[in-house]
């Protein structure tokens, strides 16, 4: 399956972006084995997160349509922010995949969602965080915070993300705020907790 999926990335994505897919397999099998998760689970929702990365607009919001998911007035007008659901479709249709929590999980790693699995959280911090992304000292924390506390750690990700997104003139989508508020609240309702009462 892997060499399968290997040849159609090839034919279907740069070889830059391959070698993405690739740290983001190996960095999201890594954190599956500290948290004692499924690892072929990671290794495929790693492999096939960014099937449709390259799709054309037109048929990203045409897969989208068809599948019936909700195209709002941000992803009419980006797109591009599809292409994570859109490489479920392709991973389930094209792939054969019937696991649920792997197609969440390709899913769900760009906008993230409110409540996503522990599988979906790892590759969604490993498709931000892994190591050709950049090695500023921000990255660093983040990456180390990964190993600690995957609920932390995805809010400060989607933090680190709005950043960039607000430096330029992107959309932001409800979903992703949606998301950094659910693990946001989650972090501080867990902190809150283990505080020792006087």
């Amino acid at each position: 399956m892997r060499q399968k999926v290997l040849a159609w990335l090839a034919e279907n994505v740069p070889a830059s972006r391959i070698n993405h897919i690739l740290r983001v397999e190996q960095m999201a099998v890594e954190l599956a084995q500290h948290y004692n998760l499924n690892q072929q689970k990671a290794a495929t929702a790693g492999l096939m997160h960014d099937l449709a990365k390259y799709f054309q607009p037109q048929k990203l919001l045409q897969m989208a349509e068809v599948e019936g998911l909700e195209i709002d007035e941000v992803v009419a007008a980006s797109p591009h922010l599809l292409h994570a659901d859109v490489s479920a479709i392709v991973a389930r249709d094209t792939f054969g995949i019937e696991d649920e929590e792997v197609l969440q999980a390709i899913a769900n790693h760009t906008l993230g969602r409110p409540g996503m699995s522990p599988l979906c959280c790892i590759v969604f911090l490993a498709d931000t965080l892994e190591p050709g992304r950049g090695n500023t000292s921000q990255l660093q924390v983040l990456r180390q915070i990964c190993w600690e506390n995957l609920e932390q750690a995805v809010w400060l990700t989607c933090d680190y993300t709005f950043k960039f997104l607000l430096e330029s003139p992107r959309l932001i989508h409800p979903r992703a705020i949606a998301t950094r508020n659910w693990f946001l609240q989650k972090s501080k309702a867990k902190h809150t907790i283990a505080q020792p009462t006087a």
